[in-house]
């Protein structure tokens, strides 16, 4: 099975780094080919980043499916033009929020995410209404940091995850934590083991969970939501 990873920024250490983490947990007969943004912003950290980056990830997702991949993974968790590749896409395209969030609902009553800093939170709030999952929201707590800072320094990010993770489960009385940014690929092991508590990697979820759908064979319904766009001409 052929899968693209695509970390929607221009950051090579972080495409780097989400590479060397998916690698390890993928399964042996998983042809994986992590690939960032040659341009758009370095980081996605509004709705103007994503708005910036979607341009330059939707001609990676038709490459995609003219080389015979069989499926796409969007690496960021705020699945930037998920919805306009799967309109695209005759393969299945998968987004590490939307599928995280999906699973996290599964494994516990509620689910805190750990997101970047304090502007994230309402965008955070406002994209798990949109999934309905509302109710299933204990928090979500900012780490104060940068999702460029995250990568950089994981010493500090995951001793800071950590502690803000212990206050959402004493405080908000969390049953399993997410980790909002994909700069935290690798980190949910260490956590879970050292907090008790059940802790996941978006990446590693929505890699595996992309395994999954495609041994299953399933695709994208094209018979409303995710039907293919009129031919149109562009000006």
């Amino acid at each position: 099975m052929k899968i693209m990873v695509i970390n929607p920024n221009t950051s090579e250490s972080m495409t780097r780094h989400m590479e060397e983490v998916l690698k390890k947990i993928k399964r042996s007969d998983t042809e994986l080919y992590v690939c960032g943004l040659e341009k758009g912003p370095f980081t996605l950290e509004s709705s103007y980043d994503k708005a910036l980056a979607v341009p330059h990830i939707l001609p990676l997702v038709r490459r995609a499916n003219k080389e015979a991949y069989d499926a796409v993974v969007i690496a960021a968790f705020c699945d930037p033009g998920l919805s306009a590749a799967r309109e695209i896409s005759g393969i299945p395209v998968f987004g590490l929020e939307e599928s995280t969030l999906h699973v996290a609902a599964q494994l516990g009553a509620r689910f805190t995410i750990l997101s970047m800093t304090d502007s994230h939170v309402a965008h955070k709030y406002a994209e798990v209404r949109d999934y309905g999952l509302s109710s299933f929201l204990a928090s979500v707590r900012p780490l104060g940091l940068t999702v460029a800072e995250t990568d950089a320094n994981p010493i500090r990010t995951k001793k800071l995850g950590m502690e803000v993770a212990r206050r959402a489960v004493e405080e908000d009385h969390a049953e399993v934590i997410v980790l909002g940014c994909a700069g935290m690929a690798g980190y949910s092991r260490e956590m879970e083991e050292q907090l008790g508590i059940t802790v996941l990697d978006p990446s590693t979820i929505t890699l595996k969970f992309c395994e999954a759908m495609v041994d299953a064979g399933v695709r994208h319904s094209k018979r409303g939501l995710y039907a293919v766009p009129p031919e149109k001409e562009y000006l």
